[in-house]
């Protein structure tokens, strides 16, 4: 191999491993939910075991989590990517789907009838005080919690959970895992905060919140900062308990 061969090799290396030393709170996430065709979540729980994961790790598309809800009355699956940044995302996305072999893949999985019903997806950036408490240590349920901001209201309701509510959430046996934003430009930027905790089980996670929400210091934090606000700072809330699938990276 010449010289300058070889000198290119070990720059694309170099810029290969520069990427994957990335800092986790500098990559972009992309939060995919896949609701399976009736009668079909097998098959797409298979497809994304047996092909889907050699497939994004051919094209550099780190897989942080699979999970599938507690109680599953939709044949829902949600996983969690991330990509050194938004071009990265757009370029690994593009092989992926342009791969031969994929394209071999779902049409052999689709033979007798799509298997994939709808697909939602969302890219997110971790908040400046974000945790990222990332391992896997098994014997737990994750907790995927989505709060809508009221208007104007999203950068107030970021402070109170940097200054008082991932505190008073451990306190209560919440452990906080991650915590994102969409990024600029997409939907839901202004107004839109998502985020992992984990719980022994979903019975402890409920009861833990039950007893944060009487906890009178987090009654007295939600006052003052409702009036600092001159009302609520949030439109809602939705909530959705967890359990890892047997080839997710963490549980």
């Amino acid at each position: 191999m010449k010289a300058p061969r070889l000198i290119m090799v070990f720059l694309v290396w170099l810029k290969i491993a520069s990427l994957q030393a990335q800092a986790p709170h500098e990559r972009l996430y992309e939060l995919r939910t896949y609701y399976a065709s009736e009668g079909k979540f097998d098959a797409l729980l298979n497809r994304f075991k047996t092909h889907t994961l050699k497939l994004f790790k051919k094209h550099q598309m780190k897989v942080e989590g699979f999970w599938v809800p507690v109680d599953n009355t939709e044949g829902k699956l949600v996983y969690l990517l991330s990509f050194p940044n938004k071009a990265a995302k757009e370029a690994y996305s593009k092989a992926f789907v342009e791969d031969q072999e994929w394209k071999k893949v779902v049409a052999e999985t689709t033979k007798e009838g799509e298997i994939v019903a709808k697909i939602e997806s969302v890219d997110l950036k971790m908040t400046d005080f974000s945790p990222y408490d990332w391992k896997n240590i098994g014997n737990r349920v994750f907790e995927l919690r989505v709060y809508k901001a009221t208007p104007n209201n999203l950068g107030n309701l970021l402070d109170r959970f940097k200054s008082h509510t991932i505190e008073l959430l451990e306190k209560h046996g919440i452990h906080n895992l991650i915590y994102w934003t969409p990024i600029e430009g997409s939907q839901g930027a202004d107004d839109m905060l998502y985020y992992f905790v984990a719980h022994k089980d979903k019975a402890s996670g409920l009861a833990s919140f039950k007893e944060f929400d009487s906890d009178p210091a987090w009654k007295k934090v939600k006052a003052e900062t409702e009036a600092k606000a001159g009302g609520l700072l949030t439109v809602y809330l939705k909530s959705e308990y967890l359990l890892p699938t047997d080839f997710s990276p963490i549980k």
